[in-house]
């Protein structure tokens, strides 16, 4: 394979638009692999990368919750070949640190990205967001970072679990660990709180309550199988969800906006010895506060999750298979299909809360 040229999504400077403009993708050496774009998400994070907010290794190439067509790889590569069908991941896992050898690959400190870097066509070299770089023909990535899933999944919503609906996903079935008969509420339902919400039904919690101030996400909550709905902006959270749960809070609290006042609410309103799950992204300027006694006092567990836990290789196959038979629709969580050139537009959407996720269609 050879180098190729097409088009790609860039940020070139903190706060300026997004444009589309012509890339190179190297030809793939040891370890990795060209991927060709069928689908890719609109993303916060991507939001995150063009305000500046991850780092200021401008110009980045945004895209990362992705699926397509693996188009080569490089030498010794064996896990996937060219044709796979696969959904593009951040967390390739490198098999060698501490965490990977004590059997726990889910928190590797170590994940594998591509070597060489894509460029524009002057030969600036990009920033891939989360090393994917996925609004574009075509990307460059660790072949760790392809995971092959059945080819019988829409791209549109198989990708998606590339990043957000996973995180959601993962922090209910995975580090919430919700069970059966668990009495879970989810706090934010844009598109990983309703993932949260369905992942919490998929682990066969009872009753699941959505809390939002937004009244639309609240409808959409209910639509992927939310029981009860809390109006954070008319009511107090906390003492609706002691009321529906006989006065004690629920099993499982699920923070999914990254704000410090929602994650104190999702603190108190956890049972005695529940587990308070944070999957929402704060900013680095965001602090939290808590008498020592109630931490103390109150018991359970506070866990942050990164990526839902999950371990690609193990949990995307799984989720696809179950989307196939009907009994994860992912295809809810796609709002709108739009052009490379919609993506400017598309996050205006997102931030007014109109779509839980536009998705770019190669």
């Amino acid at each position: 394979m050879t180098a190729t040229e097409g088009r790609g999504v860039i940020a070139r400077g903190k706060g300026e638009p997004v444009s589309v403009e012509t890339i190179l993708v190297p030809a793939p050496i040891e370890g990795e692999a060209v991927v060709r774009v069928q689908a890719c998400g609109v993303c916060h994070t991507d939001l995150h990368y063009r305000e500046g907010g991850i780092n200021d290794d401008f110009p980045f190439l945004l895209g990362h919750e992705a699926a397509g067509i693996v188009e080569g790889v490089g030498p010794g590569v064996t896990s996937v070949a060219v044709g796979d069908f696969v959904i593009l991941n951040w967390r390739a896992v490198c098999g060698e640190c501490r965490s990977c050898r004590r059997g726990r690959p889910w928190y590797c400190f170590s994940t594998h990205n591509a070597t060489q870097k894509m460029t524009l066509a002057d030969g600036t070299p990009l920033s891939p967001a989360l090393g994917i770089g996925a609004f574009a023909d075509r990307t460059l990535v660790a072949a760790g970072q392809c995971t092959k899933v059945d080819p019988r999944a829409k791209p549109e919503a198989a990708g998606l679990l590339g990043c957000g609906v996973m995180a959601g996903l993962g922090a209910a079935m995975l580090t919430g660990e919700v069970s059966r008969g668990d009495s879970v509420a989810v706090f934010g339902c844009g598109g990983v709180g309703c993932a949260a919400v369905a992942g919490a039904l998929l682990a066969g919690a009872e009753r699941v309550i959505a809390v939002d101030l937004d009244p639309r996400k609240l409808e959409l909550a209910r639509q992927f199988g939310a029981t009860d709905t809390v109006d954070a902006s008319a009511t107090d959270p906390v003492a609706a969800i002691q009321a529906l749960t006989d006065g004690n809070g629920a099993d499982v609290c699920i923070e999914a906006v990254g704000n410090p006042e929602v994650l104190r609410q999702a603190f108190y309103a956890r049972d005695l010895a529940g587990t308070l799950v944070q999957v929402g992204v704060p900013t680095p300027a965001m602090t939290m506060e808590l008498p020592m006694i109630d931490f103390f006092g109150r018991g359970g567990r506070l866990k942050p999750s990164w990526y839902g836990d999950c371990l690609p290789s193990r949990d995307f196959p799984l989720l696809v298979d179950l989307y196939l038979q009907g009994r994860l629709d992912l295809d809810r969580f796609v709002s709108e299909t739009i052009a490379l050139d919609g993506v400017e537009a598309a996050f205006g959407r997102m931030e007014r809360g109109e779509v839980l996720r536009s998705v770019v269609v190669l």
